[in-house]
């Protein structure tokens, strides 16, 4: 894939995953987001023998929401931890 195809991936899955996660993230956070998710889902899913992330198509984009909403649930996870400063 091309960085154009990867842009709009992750713009696409960004959006979805923002709006079902409720983030809130802007419009470039979610193609960032979009991005990260499309290479976590991609890794995942290959790694479980379920698919790939191959192009823009209808599977990867499914694959890089899933990946997306992971990610956002585990920054979520990690941002409400209290942090302990020395």
């Amino acid at each position: 894939m091309g960085l154009l195809s990867w842009i709009i991936l992750g713009l696409i899955a960004g959006v979805i995953a923002d709006f079902l996660m409720g983030g809130g993230v802007g419009l470039i956070g979610s193609i960032i987001l979009g991005i990260i998710g499309a290479i976590v889902g991609g890794w995942l899913a290959s790694a479980m023998g379920v698919g790939d992330v191959t192009g823009l198509n209808i599977g990867s984009i499914v694959i890089a929401v899933i990946g997306a909403c992971l990610v956002l649930s585990v920054v979520r996870a990690l941002r409400g931890r209290s942090v302990s400063r020395i």
